[in-house]
């Protein structure tokens, strides 16, 4: 099923008579079902006021499109969405409503927050084929339940996007990355951690043990970022030695794709800690590689296929979701943490609310 309007949807899913797998562009790997409703046909750019700083576009809209459209104006999605493909070698279009049903954010979180908080309205269609609204289409319109937040990061479980509204941000005019050459994690996060406690407004924090790197990204305009590089070279200079990195874009864009992981064997997890707890979860972890982000607030972590990790954690502060495995794991063992017993009962309550009929990818979260 490949609707090409909301009102076509709407009408698909109020005669559904068997579950669906909800399908954006294909490139997460998502399973369920084996029928399928694709949201790709539902594309197009329906509303953009450069001025201010607001896109309107259909849930199928491809990213490229839209990145295009904003760069040719000098703005940027600032959540920075990640690129699944070449970590689950998957094919296919990233789109606009999959990143938003996934909160798909990257590196610049730890500056600007996530996609979930970027968005302005949603419309949606819920269990019941009902279109529903919610928020707005520019920044002062924004009112009533938030909805909008609720359905950012709820996997197509509680109903299936059709538009989203989100603010948008210039591109900054210049970016700088420096290196803190170090020789753990534990090091590393106290670089990370040293940085972002600075005035310095570090857009990017990450560390690639591959190369003993705490990298760190300032973005802004040119005088306010030599500057701003500067101090924060005085201000590690005690941790490790400091290089800078020339032309950091491409270094950023793997690092937001994971690409040290591409072509590489086993399964690939993603756990969500307290920077501060990120040392000791590495050594419990015992991957074969990993790849931290958000000051070390997300650890990617790669395993032998059919590693239960989160049985190796133990009981820890995060949340530990399997990312890339093969069918006979993805069975066996949840895709997400699983939920407290309160939190699961207010989970199974929206999903009666938003799906009484349980349609929309069902056994995905819970």
């Amino acid at each position: 099923m490949k609707p090409e309007t909301e009102a076509e949807l709407a009408e698909m899913v109020a005669g559904l008579t068997e579950p669906v797998r909800i399908v954006g562009g294909g490139t997460r790997g998502v399973g369920g079902p084996e029928a399928v409703l694709e949201t790709a046909g539902l594309s197009g750019i329906t509303l953009y006021e450069p001025g201010a700083l607001t896109l309107v576009a259909q849930a199928g809209t491809p990213v490229a499109d839209i990145e295009a459209a904003l760069a040719a104006e000098g703005q940027q999605l600032a959540f920075e969405p990640m690129d699944h493909r070449g970590l689950l070698g998957t094919s296919g279009t990233p789109t606009i409503g999959g990143v938003v049903a996934a909160n798909i954010s990257g590196p610049r979180r730890i500056q600007a927050g996530a996609c979930r908080d970027f968005l302005l309205g949603v419309r949606y269609v819920d269990g019941m084929g009902q279109v529903i609204k919610n928020g707005g289409r520019v920044m002062k319109n924004v009112t009533g339940y938030d909805l909008v937040k609720l359905m950012a990061g709820s996997w197509g479980t509680l109903g299936v996007l059709t538009e989203v509204s989100l603010k948008v941000l210039p591109k900054p005019e210049a970016v700088a990355t420096n290196a803190v050459h170090v020789a753990s994690a534990g090091d590393a996060i106290q670089a990370l951690s040293a940085a972002l406690k600075s005035p310095f407004e570090v857009s990017g924090a990450a560390y690639d043990p591959q190369n003993g790197q705490a990298l760190l990204r300032v973005e802004g305009f040119s005088d306010s970022v030599t500057y701003r590089t500067e101090q924060l070279k005085s201000t590690l200079s005690l941790i490790g030695e400091i290089t800078d990195i020339p032309d950091p874009t491409e270094l950023w864009q793997g690092l937001r794709d994971v690409m040290p992981f591409h072509g590489q064997e086993g399964d690939v997890w993603r756990i969500s800690v307290k920077p501060t707890d990120a040392p000791d979860v590495v050594t419990r972890l015992e991957a074969d590689q990993i790849l931290l982000d958000w000051g070390g607030g997300l650890i990617w972590a790669r395993v032998p296929e059919g590693t239960d990790l989160r049985a190796r954690l133990g009981a820890f502060e995060g949340h530990a979701t399997l990312v890339r495995a093969d069918a006979k794991t993805a069975e066996t063992l949840d895709r997400f943490q699983p939920e407290p017993t309160g939190v699961q009962a207010l989970t199974r309550g929206l999903r009666a609310r938003f799906d009484p009929r349980g349609v929309f990818n069902p056994g995905l979260m819970g």
